[in-house]
């Protein structure tokens, strides 16, 4: 795991890919879990320094986003994070208190080296300082500079593309004692709509005009560019557990099959759990030793085995890598521009991914969906493929069942928030292993 100082030093790298690995390793190792570590006050201040080294204007496609913005632009976001988990109650004892201190510490420097940024040209870095900057004024000391951006986060942020910056403008603007009346309609009415011609689009069995003018429209929106996970959202909207109603109990976790009885040899062989590797899925991060966002290279080398299968598109003369089968640990990988953004568990033979300590590979598909139901918070999150897959947009997780003799058994799909869309995203050899 890289030092502090290592990945702080790879964020101006001259080479595309130690940045992007830096950035993203500013993201899993420094604002993982919704909480701040000893480190992460000072690495926002040196980051906040760098801002306007010209060669943050280099462009790349980073982890947590769709489409190509400045590294300038994908700092300020890093900035608008911490600036959010800055805000949020001290849960965890004096360790995290007094990293929350430090944190909030730093909001009247970081607000300094931002605020130059809230009128830049670049709209997409211009966003961003705005984000950072409404979260930042969350501390009192900077209260009287609220009046100065108040307007540009209705102007700008409320009626941005990404649905984290339009959430920021609501919540600042309220805080600040705004009416938001309109904002919250309006963001109503978009919802509404996109879960209108989705449906549609999405209708197996639609046909004619009214579908087609549905998928025109979709393809006409524009791209929401939030990041998956939005660190400092009411606790409520979180993805923690949320208790049950008075009148419902909380299913028990989903319990994994026992696996084939020793000396089965058959085609539909279980794997049993002291067979299985133990691995660990943190919701658009990762899962076991993998992190979105690796080659094929890293994969290989981190599992120490290569893959039994790769699949590559060939465009002329170029082709792309598709997927990887590695079958001695039983999963498969898929890639998006050569990085990993998709990890399938084989149901009978691949890793037991856990959740909370709880199984989801290997176990009865009903009493997983009917665990994560009751797991989820946003409302919304849950949604089902056109193959009757469900999808928790909330966690980057979809569960598949996968057939194992006269059984079906969870085969748990870990995604990135671009390809939720499961009958577009997958290939269709994912689908023959139903």
């Amino acid at each position: 795991m890289p030092d502090t100082p290592d990945i702080l030093g790879a964020v101006l790298a001259a080479d595309p890919a130690r940045r992007v690995r830096a950035v993203g390793d500013l993201y899993r190792l420094l604002l993982n879990q919704k909480q701040v570590f000893p480190a992460t006050a000072p690495a926002a201040l040196v980051l906040a320094r760098l801002l306007d080294d010209p060669r943050t204007l280099a462009e790349d496609r980073w982890e947590r986003r769709p489409g190509r913005r400045s590294l300038r632009a994908e700092l300020l976001n890093w900035l608008a994070l911490f600036a959010d988990i800055a805000r949020l109650d001290v849960e965890g004892g004096v360790d995290t208190a007094q990293n929350l201190a430090a944190a909030r510490t730093a909001r009247p420097t970081l607000h300094d080296r931002i605020a130059d940024f809230c009128d830049d040209d670049d709209p997409l870095v211009k966003e961003a300082a705005l984000a950072a900057t409404a979260l930042l004024l969350a501390d009192p000391a900077l209260a009287s500079s609220v009046p100065r951006y108040a307007p540009a986060v209705r102007e700008v942020l409320a009626v941005s593309a990404d649905s984290y910056y339009r959430w920021i403008a609501q919540e600042r603007l309220a805080a600040w004692g705004e009416d938001v009346t309109s904002l919250v309609t309006a963001e109503e009415e978009r919802r509404a709509a996109l879960d209108r011609a989705g449906e549609l689009a999405e209708d197996p069995f639609g046909q004619g005009t009214e579908q087609e003018q549905a998928i025109r429209w979709l393809a006409e929106q524009p791209e929401d560019t939030a990041a998956p996970e939005r660190y400092g959202r009411r606790r409520e909207d979180r993805t923690a557990p949320r208790p049950a109603a008075p009148h419902e109990s909380a299913p028990e976790p989903p319990v994994a099959a026992a696996g084939s009885e020793a000396g089965y040899r058959g085609p539909w062989r279980i794997a049993r759990q002291e067979e299985r590797a133990e691995w660990t899925f943190t919701p658009y991060v990762g899962v076991g030793p993998l992190h979105f966002g690796m080659t094929l290279e890293e994969i290989t080398r981190v599992l120490g085995e290569g893959p039994a299968v790769s699949s590559y598109s060939h465009h002329g003369e170029d082709q792309q890598l598709n997927y990887a089968d590695f079958t001695e640990i039983g999963i498969r990988v898929l890639f998006h521009d050569g990085r990993l953004g998709y990890v399938a568990a084989d149901a009978l033979t691949g890793p037991q991914v856990r959740l909370d300590a709880a199984p989801l590979t290997g176990c009865a598909p009903s009493h997983v969906e009917d665990w994560l139901v009751h797991r989820t918070t946003r409302p919304g999150s849950l949604t089902y493929s056109v193959a009757g897959d469900s999808v928790f947009a909330d966690l980057g997780l979809a569960i598949r069942s996968q057939r194992a003799g006269d059984v079906a058994l969870t085969r748990p799909l870990f995604l990135l928030h671009d390809w939720l869309d499961l009958w577009h995203a997958l290939p269709s050899e994912e689908w023959n292993c139903s």
